[in-house]
């Protein structure tokens, strides 16, 4: 049993029942019949078993009686992690996938982004987004806006009314070709990011996602030894750098990450969905990077991280149809890619990721027999195999409440 501060730790929220989530060591650990406290700063004030309930109401003064028990085949999970997303190209996700990349950007992206100058289109279509990812689990983002500051604030502020932990960037472009008036000057890219933020925290773009990208780069960058030599030659590869995509990223790139200890985002739905590429994942693990994973809307059609998590394994599984000897990704590395990878690969371990004595309480309760939901129920399962029908078949209907820092924010006000 693990506490903190004792009996001066005013404990406001106890759960007892089944909590799941990856550690280092492991990546899924259970515990059965647990016993949580979260204390009135929302993070968690205790661990314990069940059979500790007597001792632990005494110390950490709860009464028993007020302990919320979960139900038969319902359990805890940490708060899902998306690690790159965009917010501003949620309008027409799952629509307009007919084309590679650098043409999608042209046709579609650039002229739905030029639209967030409007404040009010903004507030719409920014409240949905977050609305909706928070229902399908995701208690923090790393949202990329667009190059309008104002808007971009105003991402901030409404995933802050909602109760959503996220990270926004503003988009720094200074070049762009094929969309003339969806573009700053290089001064403007800097005047409005330095109002965006006093002090950069944290870098995020993206690498190597396609074939005619990389070879742009490396058009445009003749010197550098490749697309991530880039960044590391300007000072943009750090421990606060996450990267999306890296598809075609060399053994070389990848011992740059680790070295620097930058991070990436697997964003599987993307990849394949405007055919650009394929991430070797158990690659990306054996360089020891910080890899957390991304719905990447709206190159990636859904804005579900369950969706990220069966994406990946699918991705996996056909690079070991290419290659027989290729390693296979199992349900459980992809859970802990989804709550602690994504944790680590925004810096944010610290605070999040696992249930830990000191942690934030961001967590999903899911029930997989929920009435009409998508998971039929024949017999008594085991523990991980309730874990991995969830992952597999469930959706939002599994998870019945969302909580970000010990606050519920699922149900969502109507």
């Amino acid at each position: 049993m693990a506490h903190q501060n004792g009996a001066s730790d005013h404990t406001l929220l106890v759960f007892r029942g089944m909590f799941i989530h990856a550690t280092q060591k492991e990546a899924v650990q259970i515990m059965e019949d647990a016993l949580l406290g979260v204390n009135a700063g929302g993070k968690i004030s205790f661990i314990g078993e069940g059979k500790e309930l007597d001792r632990l109401s005494e110390t950490f003064g709860f009464s028993p009686s007020a302990v919320i028990q979960l139900k038969q085949h319902e359990f805890f999970m940490p708060g899902m992690v998306d690690t790159h997303i965009h917010a501003s190209q949620y309008s027409y996700a799952g629509t307009a996938l007919d084309m590679p990349l650098l043409d999608w950007l042209k046709k579609y992206t650039f002229p739905v982004e030029s639209e967030f100058k409007d404040l009010t289109f903004a507030q719409r279509v920014y409240t949905q987004v977050v609305r909706r990812t928070l229902r399908n689990g995701t208690t923090t983002a790393c949202y990329f806006a667009t190059i309008y500051t104002d808007s971009s604030l105003l991402l901030g502020h409404i995933a802050n009314d909602l109760g959503q932990r996220a990270l926004v960037g503003k988009v720094c472009m200074d070049q762009n070709n094929s969309v003339n008036y969806y573009k700053e000057t290089l001064q403007e890219s800097l005047e409005e990011t330095r109002r965006f933020i006093s002090q950069l925290l944290a870098k995020k773009s993206h690498i190597s996602e396609n074939v005619e990208e990389v070879k742009i780069v490396k058009e445009l960058f003749p010197d550098c030894d490749s697309y991530s030599d880039v960044y590391f030659k300007h000072n943009l590869l750090t421990n606060k750098t996450v990267m999306a995509h890296g598809c075609y990223l060399s053994d070389e790139e990848l011992a740059l990450f680790r070295e620097t200890g930058a991070s990436l985002s697997h964003c599987p739905n993307s990849n394949i969905s405007l055919c650009s590429g394929m991430l070797d994942v158990c690659k990306v693990l054996r360089h020891k990077v910080k890899l957390g994973l991304g719905t990447d809307v709206a190159g990636g059609y859904s804005a579900s991280m369950l969706d990220a998590m069966r994406r990946a394994m699918d991705t996996s599984k056909i690079l070991t149809i290419q290659d027989p000897k290729h390693e296979t990704l199992n349900f459980e590395e992809v859970f802990r890619l989804a709550t602690l990878g994504g944790s680590q690969a925004l810096s944010l371990d610290d605070q999040i990721g696992k249930f830990e004595v000191g942690k934030d309480f961001d967590a999903l309760r899911v029930n997989v027999a929920v009435p009409d939901g998508p998971i039929d129920v024949i017999q008594h399962e085991k523990p991980k195999i309730i874990l991995e029908k969830f992952l597999n078949l469930g959706d939002d209907r599994n998870i019945v409440e969302v909580y970000v820092a010990g606050k519920k924010v699922v149900p969502l006000p109507v």
